[in-house]
């Protein structure tokens, strides 16, 4: 069989080389192309366009670069046109995917979608989109399954993609462990997100100067945007890669998105951090009605970990909350606690890649 998979971000890099490997496992001749990083060719992808050149954040953002974003939109249709592949499997990426979508089930293709776009948080009405250009939606939460059927379409939970990932890394290295003074800083994977939150996060490290803070380098992101910000700041570091590191935090100031699940799935107290630009906060404000913006306090419908947000999200405030989570064991323990219960939400029947893998060939076979 013939697959086109279009992922946009460095998350869904990651699980779209995992599903690449279970489709490999399960489909022996699949001839994949598609849209993604690093990780997605490793596994055996052929990458016609890669993440580095896709990864736009904001209602500002992608006003200034849309003029790419619409030559990509044509050049991709071309692609899949002259590629002519047996199914086209969309990876999170709504604002692109969804347009490829549309268009696609046009011209007669089969459409999957693996990880929904968070219609949950706005726009609930774009769910008769889905209906009409989606043959088969692969969830990741267990809340979006009551979600859909509301709206009376049937969706396929498979679990969350990153357990088995991080159950497969924390087996490999018994030699990790947690470290009393070593904190981890993720900024984010994209440079708009770390030039708004980088310079905060790091003028709270100089608050603990016992601690030693490392910065999870995003993959997309060359080192030299994080040595524009490192002077002066002796007890930090950069590191080339998340996992370790999270094996050896203690605790961990984490933007908002896919790392604050890792971080939960790693074990790691963490705070939750996130500012925008002005303008795109107050219209994101008025769009999305959620309690929380953490996937983690969503999927247990309770604040676990602290979310600072905004003007919130200032030295005083992280100062105050750092503190807490390293120093006081029943805060702590609560936090185990949650974290427990949500890996055993997520850890559905097993491997996510390897159930999404089998839908999407079960789905092809009929």
């Amino acid at each position: 069989m013939k697959y086109y998979l279009i992922a946009g971000e460095a998350s869904g890099d990651l699980h779209g080389s995992n599903l690449i490997k279970a489709l490999r496992q399960k489909d022996p001749t699949a001839d994949i192309r598609c849209w993604g990083g690093d990780k997605m060719q490793e596994a055996g992808g052929t990458i016609v366009k890669h993440i580095k050149a896709l990864a736009f954040m904001g209602f500002i953002e992608v006003v200034r670069n849309l003029r790419t974003i619409l030559r990509n939109i044509k050049f991709c249709k071309e692609d899949i046109l002259a590629f002519r592949p047996d199914v086209i499997v969309f990876i999170d990426y709504p604002g692109f995917n969804m347009r490829i979508a549309k268009w696609a089930k046009q011209q007669g293709f089969r459409t999957v979608y693996y990880i929904s776009p968070q219609l949950w948080a706005w726009k609930e009405g774009r769910v008769h989109q889905i209906k009409k250009y989606i043959d088969r939606m692969l969830v990741i939460f267990p809340f979006e399954k009551d979600f859909y059927k509301k709206w009376n379409y049937e969706v396929t939970y498979v679990g969350h993609p990153l357990v088995p990932v991080v159950d497969a890394f924390m087996a490999a290295h018994p030699e990790l462990h947690p470290q009393s003074d070593v904190i981890a800083l993720l900024p984010g994977s994209r440079k708009q997100e770390i030039k708004a939150k980088l310079p905060i996060m790091l003028e709270a490290a100089k608050k603990f100067s016992t601690h030693r803070f490392f910065i999870g380098k995003a993959p997309t992101i060359d080192k030299e945007l994080y040595d524009t910000y490192l002077q002066g700041y002796p007890n930090v570091a950069l590191v080339s890669e998340t996992y370790p590191l999270l094996m050896e935090a203690s605790a961990a100031l984490v933007t908002s998105g896919t790392a604050t699940l890792e971080t939960a799935l790693f074990n790691v107290p963490e705070i939750v951090c996130y500012r925008a630009g002005r303008l795109s906060y107050e219209i994101g404000k008025r769009l999305i009605k959620l309690k929380f913006i953490c996937i983690v306090n969503l999927i247990m419908n309770k604040e676990v970990v602290k979310e600072l947000i905004q003007d919130d999200l200032n030295i005083k405030n992280i100062t105050a909350e750092l503190n807490t989570l390293l120093h006081n064991e029943d805060k702590r323990k609560q936090i185990m606690t949650d974290y427990q219960e949500l890996r055993r939400l997520l850890n559905y029947h097993g491997n996510a890649s390897q159930n999404a893998a089998e839908a999407i060939i079960d789905f092809l076979a009929k």
